[in-house]
């Protein structure tokens, strides 16, 4: 397939058939962002779509797209959540059946609303740990019984689909759109809004955006080739893929101006910033694109600007780990194992003489069960600034302190935090 599969045209009958279905969500100059970058800073809102994702554009005009026949019989799909609910949604709408496989790592909150969208239409299958593994499933699933199965990414359809939230934001926007960034998974619709967006605007910059635990379009662009990544961190879950599609990879080669790649913790940051100083409930997914401002800050300075905000479900209970990622990529949180004297009032000439005034212990325990005394502890420490860490390490030391720093070994700190 070349990129040539996707035209403008089939992104406006995509949006023709959505009209009555979807939201066109708004588009919304944001002024804490625009003042933080020296520019003008629009926020595409599918966070606020019918299913809080843009999914449902794809998953809606591709299933609509079938013939009567295969219609009726049903449907089958993956997914790690959003697309799961867009078909959900529209076998619902469509009164259809629907078999929804789903990797067992799918947050609960998604399974539930894929449960709440579908109702009796769907049928939800969690199996295998990652997107890819629930994909085999689906797809052997489908070959049995006959069913047509709803790509969650890589099929013309559901390009266009995504396609009209170019289409919408270009409509909307009074002036020229400078840059357009947007997260990828599979790369649907980055796709798809590339597409129309270099159709009819040719100088707007189209710039993806990837996790570093999964750069599978960074990688397969650089190589030249669809790459298969083999471990991936899941955590941005909307977006872990480990292959991304061979038609999105071919879209993407041809419109993408740039594919940056940005550190998990740096869009957990952008996930609260965006709670506490606009009330967005962004996912990790939905935060990629404005995570990745920071690193363009100088080239979109003074520009008109637009961050796609892809999805808004996220789950309550991740809260606490998203906080602690934040915290550990801004260098506020610290752990080390500490190796104590073996003297009575050891701990308490830490709390004394170590600890700044206003660095917080917020985790300690021995890493022994018996002779506590005389064994490390696992200490974690969160700091009111960066730049208290350094006092402390050297007040450590000035102590004589034995002590090893749990951030700075990745095995070490999987396994114990």
């Amino acid at each position: 397939m070349t990129a040539q599969h996707i035209k403008l045209e089939d992104i406006l009958v995509a949006s023709h058939l959505l009209k009555d279905v979807v939201h066109q969500t708004p588009l919304q100059k944001n002024f804490i962002l625009s003042e933080k970058y020296g520019c003008n800073v629009f926020l595409k809102r599918e966070d606020l779509q019918v299913v809080r994702s843009f999914k449902i554009r794809g998953a809606y005009n591709m299933i609509r797209s079938l013939p009567e026949d295969k219609l009726h019989k049903g449907v089958v799909c993956a997914s790690a959540g959003n697309h799961a609910q867009g078909v959900a949604y529209s076998c619902k709408a469509l009164q259809i059946p629907g078999k929804i496989f789903m990797p067992t790592t799918t947050p609960r909150q998604k399974i539930s609303q894929v449960k709440l969208f579908g109702g009796p239409f769907v049928d939800v299958v969690l199996t295998g740990d990652t997107f890819d593994d629930s994909l085999r499933e689906a797809l052997d699933y489908g070959e049995r019984e006959g069913l047509s199965f709803v790509h969650p990414f890589d099929h013309p359809k559901v390009i266009a689909g995504q396609g009209t939230v170019g289409l919408e934001l270009m409509n909307d926007m009074q002036g020229p759109v400078d840059y357009v960034f947007a997260g990828i998974g599979g790369g649907g619709l980055i796709a798809g809004m590339s597409t129309y967006i270099k159709g009819v605007s040719p100088s707007t910059r189209v710039i993806g955006v990837e996790t570093t635990g999964a750069p599978s379009m960074r990688q397969s662009v650089d190589s030249g080739e669809i790459v298969t990544l083999g471990e991936i961190d899941k955590f941005v879950d909307g977006t872990a893929v480990k292959r991304v599609g061979e038609l999105t990879y071919d879209i993407c080669r041809e419109f993408l101006d740039d594919i940056i790649v940005v550190p998990e913790g740096k869009v957990c940051t952008t996930i609260l910033e965006l709670y506490n100083e606009n009330a967005i409930v962004a996912e990790p997914a939905g935060a990629l694109s404005v995570a990745a401002l920071e690193f363009y800050r100088e080239q979109i300075a003074g520009k008109n600007v637009v961050c796609v905000i892809s999805g808004g479900n996220n789950d309550i209970d991740r809260m606490q780990e998203i906080k602690e990622r934040s915290l550990i990529y801004e260098g506020l949180k610290h752990y080390f194992i500490v190796n104590f004297p073996q003297r009575a009032g050891a701990l308490r000439e830490f709390l004394e003489y170590v600890l700044g005034p206003t660095d917080d212990i917020t985790r300690f325990e021995y890493t022994k069960k018996t002779s506590k005394e005389n064994g490390p502890a696992l200490v974690g420490i969160e700091l009111k600034h960066k730049d208290d860490y350094g006092p402390l390490i050297e007040r450590m030391e000035q102590r004589g302190l034995r002590f090893s720093e749990i951030n700075k070994d990745p095995n070490l700190f999987n396994l114990l935090i």
